[in-house]
């Protein structure tokens, strides 16, 4: 009875170590499930990685959710601006956009990020109202 007891009680004990071990090099966590020291970090290098042209789709899978969204429909498209935390500038315990990149899409594509692309966005001419057509001259 002992000898069977101790062979369940190690086979419990070793499905566990292997539960463990799988969990610790298979699982990556979501990157906003992260602390926000990791997921910064993070984004930093991922954003060296990132290239024009890329889909909106594509970008939220390798970042995540977004820090701050922002979006608008343009005379010549539309436009999406998300902004990712990168770097830290004041400890507040809030997550501000100056302490983000932002990403500017045009029509679910990358076209621009960096310190720049906020007044990029802003610049883009807004259409009065985005269910009519844009005016043809």
């Amino acid at each position: 009875m002992k000898a069977s007891a101790t062979f369940i009680i190690g086979g419990i004990f070793i499905a566990y170590l292997i539960f463990v071990a799988v969990v610790m090099f298979v699982y990556e966590p979501l990157p906003e499930d992260r602390a926000w020291e990791d997921r910064q970090a993070y984004n930093s290098q991922k954003i060296t990685e990132i290239t024009f042209g890329q889909s909106l789709e594509a970008i939220k899978k390798t970042f995540g959710r977004a820090d701050f969204v922002e979006a608008k429909t343009g005379v010549d498209g539309q436009y999406q601006l998300l902004f990712y935390r990168t770097h830290h500038v004041t400890s507040d315990g809030i997550t501000t956009r100056d302490e983000c990149t932002p990403l500017l899409f045009k029509n679910n594509v990358l076209i621009a990020w960096g310190i720049e692309t906020y007044q990029q966005y802003l610049d883009s001419k807004i259409l009065l109202d985005p269910l009519k057509p844009a005016p043809t001259h």
